[in-house]
Parts: structure tokens; sequence; C-alpha cells
């Protein structure tokens, strides 16, 4: 239960830490601006909403194909809601398949004409995420869009079929081998249609309390001491590090495909809402004026999957549709080199799965 009350700091202080690095003036401004919503340079702030982004975009979005990860409740039912209701055909890879069949009729409820497929996953098991990939492969759809939505937080140390602690494995390791999987299928889609295909990985503000010397790729694998919101931060740089490292492959093969990592901001989610309590719901009570709403949780990954004013950034970090700074160790290109090459090699390793050499 501790582990909830630190992620919930964890959340909140980087504001705090930030609001006392600033001048009064500045302190005042950059509040107010978060508080009022005041757009940034893209036009968007922190109260801006899925379908604001979504309804302001140009693109022919009925030809598009976009597979979402997560998509059950939360930001990624929202994202799903938002993109299948402006014609994308939405993709829901999903563990609770049931679940998954609760969304697809609601949202066909709201607009009968959208197209929702589904398919069952284990994100934390690497034969799963392979199975699915092959499925979804073998139907010769295009693939313009991948948002890697899904995480977990798992305040005991629990370790997926694989061996792996959870969080990671869940968090990082399977959307590291679906992206690598379906890096083709989207390329390919790129070059034949003439559009830009995005990758959008989840991360969170709080992968910047993550110190060089706590992030060891053997110990975030089996750690020796397990610390729940650690285990979630690490997980989290990862995301960006990887986001990073597969922008410069990218852009060294000249190919029409950019990714990029995503803070959603502070939203009360659902790994979150599991674990009430006295503290807890007084915490919230304390950050109510910075939570933001689902919709408005979902609104920097439709931004970067659909804004023309994203076009063509690769590599990036965005928080209320706006670029921003993430981290120095998640600017690291050589860590995000290491952490790249130690995934591939677990993987190949796990799975006996041969890489596309083009990747």
């Amino acid at each position: 239960m501790c582990s909830i009350y630190f992620l919930l700091l964890a959340i909140l202080l980087p504001c705090c830490f930030e609001i006392l690095s600033l001048s009064c003036s500045t302190v005042m401004k950059d509040t107010l601006r978060y508080l009022a919503g005041i757009a940034g340079p893209s036009g968007y702030g922190s109260k801006t909403t899925a379908q604001q982004v979504a309804d302001n975009s140009s693109a022919p979005l009925h030809r598009l194909t976009a597979i979402i990860t997560g998509a059950t409740s939360g930001i990624g039912a929202e994202t799903a809601r938002v993109l299948a209701k402006r014609g994308v055909r939405v993709v829901i890879p999903a563990r609770d398949i049931k679940k998954a069949a609760e969304l697809k009729e609601g949202i066909e409820n709201e607009n009968p004409n959208v197209e929702i497929m589904l398919f069952e996953i284990d994100l934390s098991s690497l034969a799963s995420v392979k199975r699915f990939c092959t499925q979804f492969l073998a139907l010769g759809l295009p693939l313009n869009i991948l948002i890697n939505n899904a995480g977990i937080f798992s305040q005991n140390l629990e370790f997926s079929e694989d061996k792996i602690e959870m969080t990671f494995a869940t968090n990082y390791l399977g959307h590291y081998l679906m992206t690598e999987m379906l890096m083709e299928k989207m390329v390919e889609t790129a070059e034949e249609t003439g559009i830009q295909g995005r990758i959008i990985n989840l991360s969170s503000v709080i992968h910047s309390w993550v110190k060089r010397d706590c992030f060891s790729f053997t110990q975030m694998l089996n750690p020796n001491n397990h610390n729940a919101t650690r285990a979630y931060a690490q997980s989290k740089l990862a995301n960006i590090l990887h986001a990073k490292e597969v922008a410069r492959q990218l852009k060294a093969r000249n190919a029409k495909v950019t990714i990029n990592a995503v803070h959603p901001g502070i939203v009360k989610t659902g790994i979150i809402r599991a674990h009430k309590g006295f503290i807890t719901d007084s915490l919230f009570f304390i950050a109510s004026k910075l939570l933001k709403s689902t919709s408005q949780g979902a609104s920097t990954s439709c931004y970067v999957a659909l804004s023309p004013q994203a076009q063509g950034l690769s590599g990036k970090y965005f928080a209320d549709c706006n670029e921003c700074n993430c981290s120095a160790l998640a600017n690291d290109e050589l860590e995000a080199q290491r952490l790249w090459r130690q995934t591939r090699a677990l993987i190949h390793r796990r799975l006996q799965y041969q890489f596309p050499t083009s990747s």
C-alpha cells in the first residue's frame, strides 16, 4: 500500500520541485498557464481533450489503421473511442477480451459505422506478443499508427511466464517486441500510401526519478529488492530510451515512420483507482486541481498520432500536446543503444526469434 502513496507523491512532487527552482513571477505564470489550460506553441494545453485534437486534424483518417494496447480502460479506451469515431480502423489487443468486447459495443452504440478489431494478448508474455503480431500480419492490413499505451503498477514482486519482473515485462519488453515485429509493416505502409507512420510510447514524468546507478538491465529483469515505484519509473524511462534509439535507426534508414514518447499528465487512472483509502483519497483531494480528465489525458497521444504539427518529429518527448524536455539520462544516446541491444539479445535467447536484418 505504501508504494501507491509513493507513486502519488512521485507524480506530484516533480511539479513542486520545478516550481521551487523558478522565480516567483515564473511560478505564477507557469502555474496559471497549467491551471487555466493556456495553450503552448502547438496551440494546445493541459485542458485540451483528445476529441478536440482529433476534430482539428485535417488528415483523411478513414484510411488509417491503428493498434492501441491497453485500450480497455482509461486513456487507452478514450484514445480508441476518439480515433474510431473519426474513421480510423482500430485494432485492440487485450488481455481481457470480455472487457474489450464491452468497450467495442459501447463505441459502436455511439457510431455504428466504426471498425474495431479485437485480439487476445498478454503483453507480459513474449510468446503471446509474438502470436498477436503474427496473427495481425497474416491479415495483410496496412498499419499507420501504433500506440504502446498499456501499463501496470505492480505493488508486489511478481514475475511473468518468462521469469521477468512483471512491470518491466508488461510496460517495456512486450511493447519493444511488438514494435520490432510490426515495424516493417509500418515502413511498407508509409511507402505505399505516402502517409507517415507514427509510433507513440506512453511514458511518465516519473521517469526523471531514475538515477543512472539504479538503471541496470539485469536488476530490472530480476530485482534483488523490489520497489514498486522504482520499477514503474524504470519502465517509463525505458520507453523513452526505446523511442530515442528507434527514432535514430528510422532516420538512418530514411524511413517515413516516426516514434515519440508522451507523458499523459496527472490522470486518475485504474492503476491508482484500485487502491482506495483515506490517505489515497486525501492526496487526490489535495491534487484535484492538477488532475486531468481521461479525455485530457488522452489528448497528447492523439496529438502526436494525428496532428499535422507533429509531422516529421521523431525521438521527442511530449506533454500537454507540446514538445518538452525529458531527463538527461533519457537523452543519453549510448544508454538508449545499450538498452536496445540488451533487449534484443534477451528476446532472441528466450524466443529464438530472428529479427529482420533491416531493423
